[in-house]
């Protein structure tokens, strides 16, 4: 999956934070609303939007993100 295809970053929408192409819907409250117990029907059913194909490209991108180590510390 080429995740480029469904996710931007604009300085001009939400700060620059990652989002998905077209929306104000970031990566970031996608991961939140999964963290919190959403599943991909409930986040497909909220945010129109969203798609199967650019919530798997959420994943792509945070496994591009751990390979190119733009993580921070995790704490022990």
């Amino acid at each position: 999956m080429n995740w480029q295809d469904y996710i931007v970053s604009d300085k001009e929408v939400l700060l620059g934070k990652p989002i998905i192409k077209g929306t104000r819907i970031s990566v970031e409250l996608i991961l939140e609303l999964l963290a919190n117990g959403w599943s991909e029907r409930q986040l497909l059913e909220s945010y129109p939007a969203l798609s199967i194909d650019s919530l798997r490209a959420v994943f792509s991108y945070l496994k591009d993100c751990i390979q190119l180590e733009l993580y921070g510390d995790v704490p022990a």
